[in-house]
């Protein structure tokens, strides 16, 4: 039972790991693997993410990706390790990172106090989370704690967010939503990719997106108009319920004090890149 206030996990989580996942949508990471030879842009996430992983298969990939079409990653996946190797994919990705928050937050950020401190807690976080269960966030744990205090803060945001998305697939299976279920029920509460970046980026088409509705539609979830039912808000609320307890560790060992520091000075470096546009505007949302 965690001793935090209510959703304090919830949104720590919801500030830190912008600052790694801005990483994705910024044209950076692409350009840098298309100078190492992979200039296949759809390939760029896959290979970004799973690099940890080493040279594994597609199956792989959406075992631990879940949400996307397992056609998509296998026109990938491990195709693009013999352009570029893992190796080499995550050192590109660390590149990426220091460009990309040097851009979004400015020139002073890197070498501030705060930023600084910031790292130095989400370190101190990580520090409590757990492999077992959880096979994204294992691999990153594997990989090495750069010097520069924001790319330790961006790695630590990499554990984080890896630990707690692995652990909200625990969630997932135990509700008994598949990929695509997950995706439009997310979707539905305004808080998820909205269905043009679903259709866009997870190998979907319109078709199965709907039959997803459907089958929600048929478990009571959605209403007619694809909107959550009584009985889907209360789901998509569990599910996070059960992520946060799920994920409290880290927060718990970070303590009540630290956790709401981190989410403070997160808070001001997510703000900012906000701000400097990290994330395209129609990105979250219903429609």
């Amino acid at each position: 039972m965690t001793t935090l206030p209510q959703h304090a996990v919830r949104r720590c989580h919801s500030v830190v790991n912008p600052l790694h996942s801005c990483v994705y949508f910024a044209p950076d990471y692409a350009n840098e693997l298309a100078e190492l030879g992979l200039e296949e842009r759809g390939a760029v996430y896959f290979v970004g993410r799973a690099a940890a992983f080493g040279r594994v298969g597609a199956g792989t990939v959406t075992a631990t990706f879940y949400n996307f079409k397992h056609d998509l990653v296998a026109r990938h996946i491990p195709r693009a390790w013999d352009v570029v190797s893992p190796e080499a994919a995550l050192e590109a990705r660390l590149r990426a990172a220091d460009s990309v928050l040097r851009r979004l937050l400015g020139d002073d950020a890197p070498a501030s106090k705060e930023m600084a401190e910031a790292a130095e807690l989400a370190l101190r976080a990580t520090e409590a989370c757990s492999r077992s269960a959880r096979p994204l966030y294992a691999a990153h744990a594997d990989l090495p704690v750069p010097e520069a205090p924001h790319l330790a803060l961006w790695h630590a945001a990499t554990l984080l967010r890896e630990h707690r998305g692995d652990t909200h697939l625990l969630t997932l299976v135990a509700a008994g939503l598949d990929g695509v279920e997950a995706m439009v029920s997310h979707a539905a509460t305004g808080k998820g990719m909205s269905p043009k970046w679903l259709l866009a980026t997870r190998g979907w088409t319109a078709e199965e997106l709907a039959a997803g509705r459907d089958r929600l539609r048929e478990r009571g979830l959605l209403d007619e108009e694809g909107e959550l039912t009584r009985a889907g808000v209360e789901l998509r609320e569990s599910l996070e319920d059960d992520t946060d307890r799920l994920d409290a560790a880290p927060y718990e060992h970070l303590g009540a004090a630290g956790v709401a520091r981190l989410t403070e000075l997160a808070g001001a470096f997510t703000t900012r890149a906000l701000e400097a546009g990290a994330f395209p505007a129609d990105l979250l949302g219903k429609r």
